[in-house]
């Protein structure tokens, strides 16, 4: 990831300035080198898996256990998920390693209470609750109420993911470039890496169910943004995203139904670069630009193989020659909700997908990627992709009456 300076609190005056935002901060172009992850985890008790794991449990088991070794931040989403945020490294081996580490130290510091990491991205046994008590959180509760938009709280309380940060690119062509291959290998990658068919106890019909939630959310502020420009369509997506809140003094930080950023801009009291910045934040489209590309569209993984998709975006976004045979691969494949439902058991996204993979891997050697983590991404290849499979096979055969 491209560390970004802090920007300064001024006024925006215009839809220009958003755009100069967007493309100083967002887009900020440098040699790609770094490589970061964020690791979502539901967690449970496996002796009464229906029963809710109270954070503030979690925190003082962790507070105990003090800080990740390898410089890991520890966080909490509103359902009580826990979520891991790595720091910036030089590489896929080196991202590895260090969220291996600090990962293995939040897993171990949880077990004196008998708490788990769930090897699922939505909540397999719990219906939405929520835990934290915070102003952002009961806006957002207040925006998808007045949605009618039931989907809403299993987002913010049942999902969880694998986060991939990868940085910009040299320059606008490579970032546009970066930018369109990302989107364009996502549905194959969803599917890949689908892990989520069961919630609060039923099947669901979809391998993954926590990208079922995603679509079918607020689209303003989930889908993926269009144009050939990036910067453009990315600084349009915001100015025209529903506010989702506004922080004030206080812990009312409702806001008006369907008042837009650029709603906002036309007011006396115009917004501040900070309030853009807490406003981006609250889109969540498949790919995210924060000054890296935050890749927010994959389930979170079993234990075993959160590092490959990792691995996998890494070697397709760096090594031009893999990006081709990618970009090759996964044309006219863009129906995100096939891939979701599906999974690997469609065809042409297990062909793609099977493409990316055998890209990936000589693409991973030629870098001088560790051996042990080319070989794990070949074993996932192998065990789930080449068969036409993925994690959230294993969970429904794992059912008693499996499909």
């Amino acid at each position: 990831m491209t560390v970004v300076g802090r920007d300064t609190t001024e006024r925006l005056r215009d839809c220009a300035d958003v755009r100069g935002f967007v493309e100083r901060v967002c887009f900020k172009t440098g040699p790609p080198e770094l490589v970061g992850a964020e690791l979502e985890w539901l967690v449970g008790f496996p002796d009464a898996p229906a029963e809710p794991v109270p954070i503030p449990l979690l925190r003082d088991l962790l507070d105990a256990a003090g800080p990740p070794p390898r410089g890991s931040t520890v966080t909490y989403e509103p359902g009580g998920q826990l979520e891991l945020s790595s720091p910036a490294f030089r590489g896929a081996t080196a991202c590895w390693l260090g969220m291996t580490e600090d990962a293995t130290h939040v897993r171990r510091a949880l077990e004196p209470a008998g708490v788990v990491l769930l090897d699922t991205a939505i909540d397999p046994f719990r219906l939405p609750r929520r835990q934290l008590a915070h102003p952002r959180y009961d806006a957002m509760e207040a925006y998808f109420d007045e949605l009618d938009d039931s989907l809403g709280p299993v987002m913010m309380t049942s999902t969880a993911s694998v986060q991939v940060n990868l940085d910009i690119g040299t320059d606008r062509d490579d970032a546009t470039r970066r930018w369109r291959l990302l989107h364009r290998v996502g549905p194959a990658m969803v599917a890949a890496f689908a892990n989520s068919p069961v919630h609060a106890g039923r099947d669901t019909g979809w391998r993954s169910a926590r990208q079922r939630v995603w679509q079918g959310l607020d689209p303003a502020r989930t889908a993926a943004p269009v144009g050939p420009d990036p910067v453009a369509a990315w600084a349009g997506y915001a100015l025209d995203a529903p506010l989702m809140l506004r922080q004030r003094d206080g812990d009312d930080w409702r806001v008006r139904p369907k008042a837009t950023f650029r709603d906002w801009l036309a007011e006396p009291d115009r917004p501040t670069t900070e309030d853009l910045r807490l406003h981006l934040s609250t889109l969540f489209p498949p790919v995210r630009p924060r000054g890296w590309f935050e890749v927010r569209y994959l389930d979170a993984q079993p234990w075993r193989w959160w590092p490959v998709p990792v691995a996998v975006l890494t070697a397709l976004l760096d090594d031009p020659v893999a990006g081709d045979a990618a970009d090759r691969a996964c044309a006219g494949l863009d129906d995100w909700a096939v891939a979701a439902r599906d999974g690997l058991a469609d065809p042409a996204l297990q062909a793609a997908a099977a493409a990316c993979f055998d890209a990936a891997l000589p693409a991973l050697l030629r870098s001088g990627e560790h051996p042990r983590l080319v070989s794990l991404v070949a074993e996932f290849r192998d065990r789930y992709v080449r068969p036409g499979r993925s994690p959230a096979d294993d969970s429904l055969d794992d059912l008693p009456e499996a499909r």
